[in-house]
């Protein structure tokens, strides 16, 4: 089919009918091509602000600073987590009111400290400050890089566009990792792997300054022709009334928020655990950051595909079978030892992952007025990423009372339990897009 046509036979790139003409704004992936691939690139500049900690920032605590407790040594993704999901809230309703692209650009000058600050850090609360300012950086960076290219593409192309953010995102996480796991294997854990965060800060502000173009007029476009088949969901919400819906009260948000939730504890139990599980194992560094970048390579790759597919068949199945997916992964990996085995089960992991991510950000877009969509987005990325601060504090606490592989089976049976609630509380939000 036709990018120009919906099955329908209306257009799907959508003209401002008062203004016809060049220069009009219009709604579509094709006619917003050249902005749409700076944004990509803009998001894998900041994917890779998050990969260099993946690999080495876990072993700094044991190694350089002598934290031995699994919940001290994950303090930093608790102060990066809650520090992002507060951000994204915030990054909404001043995407809303301010326009996205000052958002995005006061975002990358938080950012800019950060690999210095890793690099410096005399103490681990240094690394922990350095993980709120990331914190901050990628709530208003990534959270304004969904929203403005939801704004470009319009309402049938949602899929596809966040399986490509996201699989830039993600896939320089995963490239990033891997670099560093190499990079300080051969020279050390600092100062050599965090360059490459100096080089990513330096171009992400540039790029953001210099390139991106606001995209709050897409949004007027797109909301003079949005039917909203629920009087709930109309354009004149406040921001307490789209938090409650959003978190409780409307079946598929509420669905799709606490999915977003455990999704995000997996990765900090990935993030935090799981390198510090494969060490007390014995692997080497270089190993440890071929695994740490297995699995967000894999989620990343796959979201190019997995985005695709959830605008052809629907959200639902993807986000259930995503969810059910990681949770029989993490499993393998509680049960097994072992690189090649416990390659298996990140590779599984990231193809859950990628399953789930970027369908779950279409669906809240399904929902959402577009007037009030950056924020929806926000309180979903909000409850997201306080995951990651649920998954520190579950895993360290579990992993110091018991062992790390009970905090692992632990987290794969929330998993599962997340899972069942979108099978029993979702509805379909691609094919009917509002239901009551």
């Amino acid at each position: 089919m036709r990018e120009d046509a919906t099955p329908a036979g209306h257009p799907r790139e959508m003209r401002s009918p008062a203004t016809p003409g060049p220069g009009v704004p219009r709604l579509g992936l094709r006619a917003n091509l050249g902005q749409f691939s700076v944004l990509v690139a803009v998001n894998a500049l900041v994917g890779g602000m998050l990969g260099q900690e993946r690999t080495v920032v876990p072993l700094l605590a044991g190694e350089e600073f002598g934290l031995g407790a699994f919940t001290a040594a994950l303090t930093f993704i608790l102060a990066f987590g809650v520090t992002k999901a507060v951000t994204n809230l915030f990054a909404g309703v001043l995407a809303d009111h301010l326009g996205r692209k000052p958002v995005l650009v006061g975002g990358w000058v938080v950012g800019l400290p950060v690999p210095l600050m890793l690099i410096v850090a005399p103490s681990w609360d240094w690394v922990v400050v350095a993980n709120v300012l990331l914190g901050v950086h990628q709530g208003l960076t990534w959270s304004t890089t969904v929203v403005m290219k939801i704004d470009l593409v319009g309402p049938h192309r949602r899929g596809l566009a966040m399986g490509w953010n996201e699989a830039a995102g993600y896939g320089a996480v995963a490239l990033t990792a891997l670099a560093t796991g190499f990079i300080a294997q051969r020279y050390g854990l600092r100062p050599a792997p965090f360059a490459l965060g100096i080089a990513y800060a330096g171009l992400g502000l540039a790029c953001s300054a210099l390139f991106v173009r606001e995209t709050h007029h897409h949004v007027h476009l797109e909301a003079a022709g949005h039917v909203s088949r629920d009087g709930r969901l109309h354009d004149q919400l406040t921001t307490r009334e789209v938090f409650a819906l959003t978190t409780a009260r409307e079946r598929a948000l509420s669905s799709c928020t606490q999915a977003g939730l455990v999704n995000n504890l997996n990765d900090a139990l990935a993030w935090g655990l799981f390198p510090l599980h494969f060490a007390a194992a014995g692997l080497s560094v270089g190993r440890i950051g071929v695994l740490a970048a297995l699995y967000p390579a894999v989620w990343g790759l796959g979201q190019i595909v997995t985005g695709g597919l959830s605008d052809r068949f629907g959200r639902k199945p993807l986000v259930a079978g995503g969810m059910l997916l990681q949770a029989g992964s993490i499993a393998w990996i509680a049960a097994t030892s072992g690189f090649v085995p416990w390659a298996v089960g990140v590779t599984l992991l990231g193809a859950g992952t990628a399953m789930v991510y970027p369908t779950l950000l279409a669906a809240i877009g399904d929902v959402a007025h577009p007037r009030w969509r950056a924020r929806a987005m926000g309180v979903y990325r909000f409850w997201r990423d306080a995951g990651f601060a649920v998954g520190a504090l579950v895993a360290g606490v579990l992993a110091d009372m018991w062992s790390a592989e009970a905090a692992i089976w632990a987290v794969a049976a929330l998993t599962g339990a997340s899972g069942l609630v979108v099978i029993v509380r979702m509805y379909e939000t691609a094919r009917a897009t509002i239901e009551p």
